[in-house]
């Protein structure tokens, strides 16, 4: 029975817990503890999103995580949609205090204020500023390590422009940048939405959204990407002065890849029934040695391995594993910690000059000579992650269904993933059609698949009439 995909909640459930991805016994609901083994992965998450920003021209900084009351209503519809779900520090000791705090959902009304004093005059722009943190929403959906958290860890992105054009390039760079990344590094597939104006960021113009999809079939949104147009600027009056003068308000975008989530999909799409599977360059452990002793032999195969490992450790992150289990043991524990590759040394491969290598994703083993070793280990480790790329992207694209019709979209729902239809509209008329297939089915309006441009036929299946557009649905996390 592949458990991963027929009962992926017990299996999320357990391999979290087997493999110490998350500590779930924290007495705070909704917060959880982050143990080294989750956490040295999503450290080199954040590196290599760093990386990608630095170089693409955005630069680091920080923001304080308690937001005035007055800085977060400045724009009507971004506090209407993030009060209900902020934590508010209202007490410093003994003491009230004088102005609410939030602790940030998201961090707009942190920075903003902060770039109206840092631009001046177009020489200022653009600006493009990152920070890696955390933020906090008091999430009323059940919690799900991850996925669902009421603190969750990721980079936001905030750019100011002179011209409405440069804004879109950037919202484009965004997508390009969660393509290289999520698709070409992490192996993981998505599909970019537009999401319908019922559905985007609080304060946004429009909101693009990667959406990937769960083992269960179930959507999880990842990075978003939003143009925000001139709606904080005249808020929080962002300005710039002009060649003739003229004071202009400047154009925003922001980005938010949450590194956390991310997480859960990368180790959720590459798992199997037994345990992690992680592309190679992202594995805490790229390669376990596991010597193959016998009394009279173990100094020897120690030694051996010792050196092996200190050589290899030059290039790879590098364990070898001399407890007093079983080889059989440490292959079924190493294998869960989803390290890469494996290479088990015993006597008889020390005098033949060789080793065993066997690879997580395939299980294939094969004798390869100690002279050369790394490069072997280097191309095994390439091969793996482009072996579990292809292969989630094969999963992932036989779930995009179509369909036509009220009775299409109930068959299509329960094969799991995306199902396009006919829909009315993705502006706000079309809210209540969403709300209708979303009660009868429990199903998301994702939002119109970006840079198709296919012409809608037939009717809008929430209510019937004349279809202006393809929308996606999904059941979502």
């Amino acid at each position: 029975m592949d458990v991963q995909k027929e009962n992926f909640s017990e299996w999320y459930n357990e391999i979290i817990k087997e493999a110490h991805l998350c500590d779930l016994r924290y007495n705070l609901k909704g917060f959880v503890v982050i143990p080294p083994n989750a956490a040295q992965v999503m450290k080199l998450m954040y590196r290599i999103y760093e990386e990608a920003l630095e170089r693409k021209g955005h630069r680091p900084a920080y923001f304080p995580s308690l937001i005035p009351e007055r800085n977060l209503k400045a724009e009507s519809e971004h506090v209407e949609g993030f009060v209900p779900e902020v934590f508010w520090v209202t007490r410093a000791g003994a003491n009230e205090l004088e102005e609410a705090m939030a602790m940030r959902p998201t961090s707009e009304t942190a920075m903003y204020p902060m770039f109206a004093l840092w631009i001046n005059g177009k020489s200022d722009l653009p600006l493009k500023i990152y920070q890696s943190c955390q933020v906090w929403r008091h999430e009323t959906k059940a919690t799900k390590p991850f996925i669902r958290t009421r603190e969750f860890y990721w980079i936001e992105a905030h750019d100011v422009f002179a011209t409405e054009e440069e804004a879109l390039m950037q919202v484009r760079e965004d997508m390009e940048t969660t393509d290289e990344i999520l698709g070409g590094r992490f192996g993981i597939p998505f599909i970019f939405f537009k999401r319908p104006q019922w559905d985007k960021f609080a304060g946004a113009v429009d909101t693009y959204a990667a959406d990937t999809l769960m083992p269960d079939g179930k959507t999880l949104q990842l990075p978003s990407t939003h143009m925000l147009g001139q709606n904080f600027s005249k808020a929080f009056d962002v300005k710039y002065m002009d060649e003739d003068g003229m004071h202009q308000f400047g154009w925003q975008t922001c980005y938010g890849p949450a590194i956390s989530r991310i997480y859960a999909a990368l180790f959720s799409m590459h798992g199997d029934n037994r345990g992690l599977v992680y592309p190679f360059e992202l594995a805490p452990v790229q390669v376990v040695i596991i010597p193959i002793v016998k009394k009279d032999t173990e100094a020897e195969v120690r030694k051996k391995v010792e050196g092996l490992k200190e050589a290899l450790s030059a290039h790879f992150r590098v364990e070898a594993d001399f407890s007093n289990n079983t080889p059989g043991f440490k292959y079924n524990k190493w294998e869960l910690l989803g390290v890469p590759i494996r290479i088990e040394m015993g006597m008889r491969d020390i005098r033949k000059g060789a080793c065993v290598l066997a690879r997580r994703d395939t299980g294939e083993k094969r004798e390869v000579k100690l002279e050369g070793l790394e490069n072997e280990v280097r191309k095994e480790g390439a091969s793996l992650t482009s072996n579990i790329r292809e292969k989630a992207f094969s999963w992932f694209s036989g779930l995009v269904h179509s369909a036509d019709s009220d009775s299409g979209l109930a068959k299509a729902v329960e094969k799991g993933g995306f199902v396009r239809i006919p829909f009315c509209s993705d502006r706000m008329e079309g809210e209540p059609c969403a709300e209708r297939l979303k009660e009868k089915y429990s199903v998301n309006i994702r939002g119109s698949r970006y840079g198709e441009k296919e012409r809608p036929s037939g009717k809008c299946v929430g209510c019937g009439k004349p279809a202006t557009i393809y929308l996606y649905a999904a059941r979502q996390y």
